[in-house]
């Protein structure tokens, strides 16, 4: 493990033309104190999670003062918001620091979230308050911890800085950290200003960096003896296939979301990964009963970014980035790979749910397995994660009268009771009756549905509470949050009350864009 000083920077984006961003210095924030680090963060970037609390680590992610590694920059992109493009986006309360490259090569770009103005803050102060902050934070952790690939938060940085919303809240910073903070909208920037030779050299900064194979291709094409033609068509198909590895990377993210009944709440194309990370936490939240509709955003009056939605809008996002790159792909490429997207989804979410339900084989008479279940959670209005985790503690000899299992979340035992015998029914094509082994075999089948059913996820009012607290000064739920989000899957007896059915007051918390 390193100190601050000794990590090794390579800051390949701040060498980029100034069309991608502009440097910036970080405000300072007032008597800033640490609130929390993610020790899991702290050995991605291989760094001694000591550091958090030295007073370099501290002045530094908050403005106050400078570091010689760091070249901060803020991004320049735009986007379609609500389905609207906007031009007027970009790192507004947000600053790319830096980029760590780790003793393995791997590299880590650390952003700072809520540093203050840029050129592209659109008249706001260009700062994120300790609600929002811990809310990423803890957002973070839980979704590395379900094994959904998302950016990092490697710490929050509290001060006594006033911050102006709804009422007057403390400032902070949130130290992000991700394989790439480059977005949809870094794209579709460069193509609606016509800045195509920009737009080609950030898909070729995007391959160099995130995309050995195609990088390869490409080095070997550019010195390769073809002719132009030859070569241009060569290249188109690198494009081509760096498009589709967008796609690819997407549908698996809306899948693994709409599996553990995460929604994310503004979709919007620049909130959208390229690498197919869980991007900017927002007015997000986990499904407390099972709503296909649910809108977790209270700002979103129409419902275009409800749960069942997600899988449409990222399709919606996905033609977007294509037309953007329409200038380096040619359109019947790009459509083949927005084709083949809903089928990626699908295969990848079938697969998830199949082990959620602890099946090993794929049989058609599953799709009416998994729709009718669906059917009985949204007519009874079931916990979803609850649902599953105490499914996964009933053996199969036991099923098919295991109603008062589920206690109060279903309104109609006898529905549940015929779906039961259903899934006892299904399982029994796998785990053969009178043998000596069904015994093992449905021991084993339990163990990996508990791999994946988490007892526990991030709920709102959880959040809430863990807020709550900070506001007070007193930290020790987040940290308590952190250590289960972190093993989502495991036991810890100590903090059941975070696993129980969420309190109906918590039905009423309101959460919005300024979340």
């Amino acid at each position: 493990m390193r100190t601050l000083s000794e990590l090794v920077f390579h800051n390949t984006y701040s060498e980029l033309p100034k069309a991608f961003g502009c440097l910036v210095t970080p405000q300072p924030l007032d008597n800033p104190f640490l609130v929390s680090v993610n020790p899991h963060v702290c050995e991605l970037l291989e760094l001694d999670p000591r550091q958090a609390n030295t007073p370099c680590f501290i002045n530094v992610f908050t403005g106050n003062s400078a570091f010689s590694g760091f070249s901060p920059l803020a991004m320049k992109y735009t986007g379609h918001q609500f389905g609207q493009y906007n031009p007027d986006l970009g790192d507004g309360r947000g600053l790319l620091m830096g980029e760590v490259l780790t003793s393995t090569g791997k590299k880590w770009d650390i952003h700072l979230k809520g540093s203050g103005m840029t050129p592209y803050s659109r008249q706001g102060d260009g700062r994120a308050v300790l609600r929002s902050s811990i809310r990423e934070y803890l957002a973070c952790a839980a979704m590395q911890g379900l094994g959904i690939k998302t950016t990092h938060a490697l710490a929050i940085l509290g001060s006594t800085t006033p911050v102006y919303r709804e009422k007057v809240e403390r400032g902070a910073t949130l130290i992000r950290v991700a394989e790439s903070h480059l977005r949809f909208g870094h794209f579709e920037y460069l193509f609606y200003t016509g800045q195509h030779a920009e737009l080609k050299l950030l898909a070729d900064y995007l391959i160099k960096q995130h995309f050995d194979d195609l990088y390869v291709q490409q080095e070997l094409l550019i010195h390769g003896k073809t002719d132009e033609h030859e070569t241009e068509v060569a290249h188109k198909k690198i494009y081509a296939a760096m498009f589709q590895r967008i796609v690819d990377l997407t549908a698996t993210m809306i899948a693994n979301w709409q599996a553990a009944g995460f929604a994310h709440g503004v979709m919007n194309t620049d909130n959208m990964s390229v690498l197919g990370l869980t991007f900017d936490y927002g007015p997000y939240a986990f499904l407390d009963n099972y709503d296909p509709g649910f809108i977790c955003n209270h700002s979103d009056y129409s419902g275009r970014y409800a749960f069942n939605q997600q899988p449409s809008i990222a399709l919606w996002n996905l033609s977007a980035l294509g037309y953007a790159l329409s200038p380096l792909v040619e359109k019947d490429a790009i459509e083949q790979s927005l084709q083949g997207y809903q089928v990626q989804l699908q295969q990848q979410y079938s697969v998830t749910m199949r082990r959620k339900l602890g099946l090993i084989e794929k049989r058609e008479e599953d799709t009416v397995l998994f729709s009718s279940l669906f059917d009985l959670l949204k007519s009874q209005a079931v916990d979803y994660t609850l649902f599953f985790r105490i499914l996964s503690d009933i053996p199969l000899h036991e099923l098919s009268t295991s109603t008062d299992r589920f206690g109060d979340l279903f309104d109609c035992p006898r529905s549940l009771n015929i779906w039961l015998t259903a899934y006892a029914t299904r399982l029994g094509f796998e785990i053969k009756p009178f043998t000596t082994v069904q015994k093992q075999d449905d021991e084993q089948r339990l163990l990996r549905m508990k791999k994946h059913n988490p007892k526990f996820i991030l709920r709102n009012y959880l959040a809430q509470q863990a807020i709550d607290k900070a506001q007070d000064g007193d930290f020790l739920m987040i940290e308590q949050l952190l250590q289960v989000l972190g093993t989502p899957f495991d036991e810890h007896p100590e903090f059941n009350e975070f696993a129980a059915k969420p309190p109906y007051w918590s039905k009423e918390l309101a959460i919005s864009c300024s979340s």
